[in-house]
């Protein structure tokens, strides 16, 4: 057994905290891209809609202008297929909605059809992984729809409107590509340099799984992006070198490359890593490999200067070629052929694995729409009239475990207090003039996206007043009703949302943890039998790797996701660390025989 053995141990209750969850982050390196175009799809439907004297109209617009919040982390091929999905979805829900609107009055039946919207949204966004935003903006809007009044025949004029916002909201997102087509796989290669330079600086659990991640969806970028151009090609050249990089520390980070094993777990993961070891049997240890290692892998200094240089507008960087660049890149070209005929298919997959019997995301949407009912029901007794907020702060809070739902309350509730001093700060500014209430809605729309990728509750400062700003298009209203009824939702909704999520239960985040623990399994058994061929073919081996890749970042997602989670049964920890361990000194020993690093010369060496 190794020394670095966890002991399993899974207490049924955690403890919450309180600070942590309040404590502010790094901007993203791309608030700007969502907050603009946010900006400039809501300003043209808004000012055409002022043209021609109907800014009652806008909440329809807004349904479409705020699927322009999509997609921005995609490469646009892509991303043109995504926001128009996301239109789409929004125009089904806003129908749903406006028909059941004006097919009945009551309150009840109201926040039925909405609970059973947040938790269908849910499901779907997590299935398809459309995010952020995830699945709050759809909610927000259907929800906000279901208790406007609304007629039969008014319906289609509606949904119009949602559709034309929505179009142009595509525009704006698929517009750049124009200028910068190659701009989304750019800013995922410079992420993946500088993780693999921040594992190289500070090797450890964290910062190798960062780097594997963002390596992992730099590659899924560069293959979702369509045909190779030039600037693709050298992006995917900058890659191999963080690959190269990551593989080089995972070699020499883990003792058990020389054999040793990690931890037994009953056995399997020693003996695969011991024969993946064998394969590159002394790539660490010797003077000799350090120093061929040091001279065919990029250091940290050079990677972050490939990232600055790849972030900025000039162009990309053109690094000396490293061993095995060739082959991998051969192996990139023939998985992007296959994901040609396989890529809409796997989509259609995933949303069919969500909703099947025994999918972990079943209980999330159990939670999301027992929460929202409850909350909604809740304050309709208290006597909100419209209680669509309380819906909304539920199915905001739904997070993929009970620890990050409860640090998404503390988040929602802290910014939607603040936020409503905030509106009453500028409300009378907004009641100026029609002009003056656009220009206040477009601020906040840029505030918020500007602030949330610091802290949700940041951001939500900005998207209280926002959205409370909205309901004054349709004419004034009272501000002590508004700021009183907002409160009361807010309050309802994130104790009732966060009391839902601790009493129902998630036991499938352990099953999904044994299934990906059992996938890694399997992908580090293919690895080292492709690798065992005598002369495996680029492709194959470039695959086999990638699939481990993934493997190893589903592995520590199901991970995180079960830690987090209430009343389940004892994680197998110590199971865990062995697989990710024995997982990454194999992808170092595919590297090896690929030859994105060199071997050792010495006593054997492959």
């Amino acid at each position: 057994m190794s020394d670095s053995t966890i002991r399993t141990r899974q207490p049924s209750v955690r403890r919450l905290p309180l600070v942590g969850p309040l404590r502010l982050a790094r901007p993203s390196d791309m608030w700007f891209k969502p907050a603009l175009s946010v900006v400039v799809a809501s300003a043209v439907p808004n000012l055409a809609l002022f043209a021609v004297g109907r800014l009652d109209l806008v909440m329809y617009t807004m349904a479409g202008s705020l699927c322009a919040l999509y997609g921005h982390s995609l490469p646009y091929v892509r991303r043109a297929r995504t926001v128009a999905g996301v239109v789409v979805g929004m125009l089904i829900g806003m129908a749903i909605s406006l028909v059941t609107a004006s097919l009945t009055d009551s309150t009840a039946v109201l926040i039925a059809v909405g609970a059973l919207l947040a938790a269908g949204q849910k499901v779907l966004c997590d299935a398809t992984r459309i995010g952020p935003p995830g699945p709050v903006i759809f909610t927000f809007v259907t929800s906000a729809a279901l208790f406007a009044p609304q007629h039969l025949g008014q319906v289609p004029g509606h949904l119009t409107l949602t559709l034309a916002a929505g179009a142009v909201s595509w525009l704006v997102t698929v517009g750049p590509a124009l200028l910068r087509r190659e701009g989304p796989e750019r800013r995922s290669t410079a992420r993946a340099l500088a993780a693999a330079a921040a594992y190289a600086d500070d090797p450890g659990h964290r910062t190798r799984h960062a780097a594997a991640a963002a390596v992992h969806t730099a590659w899924q970028t560069l293959l979702a992006a369509g045909r190779s151009t030039p600037v693709r090609r050298e992006l995917e050249r900058l890659v191999v070198h963080a690959e190269a990089a990551l593989a080089r520390g995972a070699l020499g980070a883990h003792p058990g490359v020389h054999g040793r094993p990690v931890g037994d777990a009953g056995g399997g993961h020693a003996r695969t890593a011991d024969r993946a070891s064998e394969l590159a049997p002394t790539v660490v240890g010797a003077r000799t490999g350090d120093h061929e290692l040091e001279a065919c892998v990029a250091g940290p200094d050079r990677l972050r200067a490939w990232a600055r240089q790849t972030r900025t507008r000039g162009p990309v960087p053109t690094p000396p070629p490293a061993p095995g660049t060739a082959e991998e890149l051969f192996g990139i070209d023939a998985e992007r052929a296959a994901r040609r005929t396989v890529g809409r298919r796997d989509a259609r997959r995933a949303v069919l694995r969500a909703l099947a019997p025994g999918s972990p995301l079943l209980p999330i949407a159990a939670r999301a729409l027992i929460g929202c009912a409850l909350a909604g029901y809740v304050s309709m007794a208290v006597g909100v009239g419209r209680p669509y907020w309380a819906i909304v702060t539920a199915a905001s809070l739904y997070q993929a475990n009970v620890t990050l739902s409860w640090n998404r309350a503390l988040q929602r509730t802290l910014g939607n207090l603040l936020g409503v001093l905030v509106f009453a700060a500028v409300l009378p500014v907004s009641r100026t003039s029609s002009l003056a209430l656009i220009g206040c809605c477009l601020f906040f729309n840029f505030a918020a996206e500007a602030l949330i990728t610091r802290n949700y509750w940041l951001g939500s400062i900005a998207v209280t007043p926002m959205a409370l700003l909205v309901l004054e298009f349709g004419g004034t209203h009272p501000a002590g009703e508004l700021i009183g009824d907002r409160v009361l939702d807010t309050v309802i909704g994130a104790a009732v949302g966060i009391l839902a999520a601790m009493a129902v239960t998630n036991r499938r985040a352990t099953g999904r943890l044994e299934r990906a623990l059992a996938a890694t399994d399997r992908a580090r058994a293919h690895a080292v039998q492709t690798m065992a061929a005598p002369a495996p073919a680029p492709a194959a081996l470039d695959a086999a790797r990638r699939r481990l890749t993934g493997s190893l970042v589903e592995l520590r997602e199901a991970g995180d996701t079960a830690a987090g989670e209430w009343w389940q049964r004892a994680l197998p920890e110590e199971h865990i660390l062995a697989a990710e361990q024995a997982g990454h000194r194999t992808l170092a020993a595919t590297a090896t025989r690929q030859g994105l690093i060199a071997p050792a010369l010495e006593n054997g060496a492959v």
